[in-house]
């Protein structure tokens, strides 16, 4: 997504584990050289304890990245959650072995004689458990079974324990002293100090191909650092989302406001940044004007068009340009909520078209001697002049304003 933004070959803030970027602290090297060492040197157990993110899985499968594989047969359990029994048939099952029993003391015989057969041919035998605070008790007090597998020299299998700080707790447990006992190499990830947090950052950076002033500002850097507490996985999900937000923002290098808003979202913070507000109250706004265009519309549809701007009739019907003292009172303060629609107007009935019994507002078409002849049945210069005399409004007679009401007197029938 940002990567051509930032000119980035690749992303820098990936949170799987990636052997290519990784970083070395003075603890990992030291967790690598324990793997390395207690593999190489067959010494059967070797156990790898950190925090949550540190980086265990990562510095595990460097090692196995990196190691001569044609001589080392690998089975990595991802799930702890085994009991003896089936951990046992799994190892049958990656090792190509049919499993004929059920009986755990059987399938450890089976298994021994197939790990002298790949002693002798120079390879090594690695079971890697991944999470083994997960691994029920049990299961672990049996792994002692497996390491009893041995030659006079050399454990016929290594085992690998990768778990989190409380996995530490469990072999204090007097159900597992035999266990804590096997284990010949240990060792503890910690957590980046500020200033490795930092050089963490800036070296995957490197690896993707940018420089790190380029993408972030200093005070953004310290932010992140702070706010990750030395976890590379944390550093990882808030520099990869400030990336994203600098890139939404179109801003580059990422300034510390961007850290910062995302610091926030990851606290689960609902607080948002003023220029958020300031999005959301443009889209309410707009919202508030699609809604009113919509209700104002409706209102037009049911009440009618207002009377603006003016527009006036001829006799004759022809539309013609008022002059300013044509238009009178009471065209300008004609009420609009009298009009009716105009696409209705002349399907209706006069009577329904009228403001009281002798009433007529003046519709767009109209004109005096129309009016006259549809309320009267005649036209002439007598009703005119009557009409006129009780509408003072009405200067010209050919010219009346749509809007404006027109009263129309009581005429005897037949009075010329």
């Amino acid at each position: 997504m940002y990567l051509n933004f930032y000119g980035l070959k690749k992303e820098p803030f990936h949170i799987t584990p990636d052997p290519e970027f990784l970083f070395l602290s003075p603890s990992h090297k030291e967790a690598l050289a324990a793997i390395i060492y207690g593999i190489e040197q067959k010494k059967g157990f070797v156990a790898i304890v950190g925090d949550v993110g540190v980086g265990k899985t990562t510095i595990l499968r460097s090692y196995l990245d990196t190691t001569d594989r044609g001589r080392l047969r690998v089975i990595y359990v991802f799930n702890a959650r085994l009991t003896f029994e089936g951990l046992l048939k799994m190892i049958h099952e990656e090792l190509g072995l049919s499993v004929e029993t059920n009986d755990t003391v059987e399938m450890v015989n089976n298994l021994y004689q197939v790990l002298i057969e790949e002693y002798k041919q120079g390879n090594t035998m690695v079971l890697v458990i991944d999470e083994a605070q997960n691994m029920p008790v049990e299961t672990l007090e049996n792994l002692r079974m497996l390491s009893n597998l041995e030659t006079s020299k050399d454990k016929l299998i290594q085992i690998v324990l990768v778990g989190q700080l409380e996995f530490e707790e469990q072999l204090n447990l007097g159900r597992l002293r035999q266990l804590k006992q096997r284990i010949a190499i240990r060792s503890t990830i910690l957590p980046l100090t500020k200033t490795e947090s930092l050089d963490y950052i800036k070296y995957r950076l490197q690896k993707a191909g940018s420089n790190h002033g380029s993408i972030f500002t200093n005070a953004a850097l310290r932010k992140i650092a702070s706010e990750a507490q030395g976890i590379p996985r944390t550093i990882n999900v808030l520099c990869d989302n400030t990336l994203i937000t600098g890139f939404g923002y179109q801003q580059k290098p990422a300034a510390a406001k961007i850290a910062q808003e995302v610091i926030a979202d990851f606290r689960g913070k609902k607080s948002q940044p003023l220029r958020k507000w300031w999005v959301a109250l443009a889209v309410l706004v707009a919202a508030a004007g699609i809604l009113f265009a919509f209700m104002a519309k409706n209102m037009r549809d049911w009440f009618g068009a207002a009377p603006h701007p003016p527009e006036v009739q001829s006799a004759s019907g022809g539309s013609i340009v008022p002059k300013s003292g044509d238009i009178s009172e009471a065209g300008r303060e004609a009420d609009p909520s009298t009009v009716f629609p105009e696409t209705e107007r002349k399907h209706e009935p006069s009577s329904l078209r009228r403001t009281s019994p002798r009433e007529r507002v003046v519709r767009r078409g109209d004109t005096l001697t129309g009016l006259l002849q549809e309320e009267y049945g005649r036209v002439d210069q007598q009703l005119i002049d009557t009409v006129k005399q009780t509408n003072p409004q009405i200067v010209n007679p050919d010219v009346i304003l749509r809007g404006s009401t027109i009263v129309l007197p009581e005429v005897p029938e037949g009075s010329q």
